[in-house]
């Protein structure tokens, strides 16, 4: 399936992709009449007095604008929610998950979508929701719209096949996939199940992290980000489509499919990423680099410094830090964290934390490795070592993360949690 599927390089470029021969207008966006009898229609994901470096548009050519559609009626959240979490009160206490189970029901990815946690506003379009998906069926004959925000996912189980109106892309442990607020889009099944993590970003649009006196290489680079190819479908029936607006779910009949974009240019689309393309940095003296250094995408807010979101990875590396001590420190953070596991184990904490599950670490929450991880560590020979079985990643953001009433209350809660650190001793005896 993935060998069949092509792709267009580069973050944020202008594209241009046609599936039939001259689809596309040359020299300008509106002709009277576009080949083929197709209809035009921009899709805009910033205002349109977004300065030019920022501003994000596509125009599609497709056989049908997106107006063809049927009314809209409310239907249940389920276990989706939006921000602001008014449902439960958040508290400063450090928090963690087992994974999720998959159902043995036949579910999809709207159905098997569960909200964790989420900050800021979404009709403020500040700050993200934070959820887990778990899956055993691909969407039949209904499709997904999320006019809250872009999704970042983040597959941990299973690899999904991503239908865009913009054309195809598959994703898998180990990549990321990222949709842009409004476009539609369903999720089909490769494997038989699927688990993973999806942030909701509410704020502004994912971007590279700045490599500031890094350089011109390292990290994320830009050639490394693929977009699809323009692939359409001419496909009548019923169907439904399901819209997340404002927090709530809406359905709507549609008699045809929505991806039948014929031909589209421009730089607002889906895209996709292997982590394992990020490029480490890391220390080769002493001492224990700041997590920023591992920032794959970032969505800055108004203050500079202070991100609305950072997407961050903690992937295999070496570690070669003299009279360091090398896992993460003990820390309290003007900044939440919410951590995932996609393989492997976590070096800070080797019990408890596994893949599919999560931790919250909210604003000046303290956190850092449990009592065996730190006797470990703070005796071990400081040779150059190997992070190989690991792949962990974490949504910061400047706005205290609130969890749902799921999450605080759910089986999933290991509310045993903070019981890894209650045996760390008092090692001080006045002497050196």
């Amino acid at each position: 399936m993935a060998s069949e599927i092509n792709y267009m390089s580069g973050f944020g470029n202008e594209f241009e992709t046609e599936a039939l021969p001259g689809a596309l207008p040359v020299g300008q966006f509106t002709p009277q009449k576009v080949k083929y009898n197709l209809y035009t229609e921009q899709f805009s994901s910033t205002a349109f007095t977004a300065p030019r470096a920022a501003n994000r548009r596509t125009w599609l050519y497709r056989l049908r604008p997106s107006v063809v559609q049927g009314e809209y009626t409310a239907i249940d959240n389920a276990l989706i929610r939006t921000a602001p979490i008014t449902e439960a009160i958040t508290p400063p206490t450090m928090m963690r998950w087992s994974p999720i189970d998959i159902p043995t029901q036949p579910t999809d990815f709207i159905d098997g979508l569960i909200t964790m946690a989420a900050n800021g506003s979404a009709n403020g379009q500040t700050g993200m929701g934070i959820h887990v998906y778990v899956a055993n069926s691909s969407m039949q004959e209904r499709y997904f719209c999320n006019a809250d925000g872009e999704l970042l996912f983040v597959p941990q189980h299973g690899e999904l096949l991503l239908h865009t109106e913009c054309g195809k892309l598959t994703v898998k442990p180990g990549e990321i996939a990222v949709i842009p607020r409004g476009i539609k889009f369903s999720v089909d099944l490769i494997d038989e199940t699927a688990r993973g993590y999806i942030c909701e970003n509410y704020g502004h649009a994912f971007e590279l992290a700045e490599r500031g006196p890094v350089g011109a290489n390292g990290y994320a680079n830009d050639r490394d980000f693929k977009y699809p190819v323009a692939a359409f479908e001419d496909k009548e029936g019923s169907f439904e489509l399901v819209t997340k607006f404002n927090g709530h779910l809406f359905s709507c009949p549609i008699t045809h499919s929505p991806f039948d974009v014929v031909a589209w240019t421009g730089n607002s689309a889906p895209y996709k990423y292997d982590l394992a393309r990020f490029n480490v940095i890391n220390t080769v003296s002493f001492d224990h680099p700041d997590p920023s250094i591992f920032t794959v995408l970032t969505s800055p807010s108004a203050t500079e410094g202070m991100a609305n979101v950072d997407f961050v990875i903690f992937p295999p590396r070496w570690m070669v830090a003299e009279n360091t001590f090398r896992p993460p420190y003990y820390h309290r953070n003007i900044m939440s964290e919410f951590m995932g596991l996609i393989e492997g184990v976590y070096d800070a904490k080797e019990h408890g934390f596994v893949p599919g599950g999560a931790s919250l670490h909210n604003c000046m929450s303290p956190h850092g490795p449990e009592a065996e991880v730190f006797e470990k560590a703070s005796n071990a020979e400081l040779a150059p070592q190997k992070y190989e079985n690991t792949l962990a990643f974490m949504f910061e953001s400047r706005y205290i993360i609130s969890p749902t009433k799921y999450a605080l209350e759910g089986k999933e809660r290991q509310t045993n949690y903070t019981q890894c650190w209650r045996s760390i001793t008092k090692h001080f005896t006045g002497e050196e």
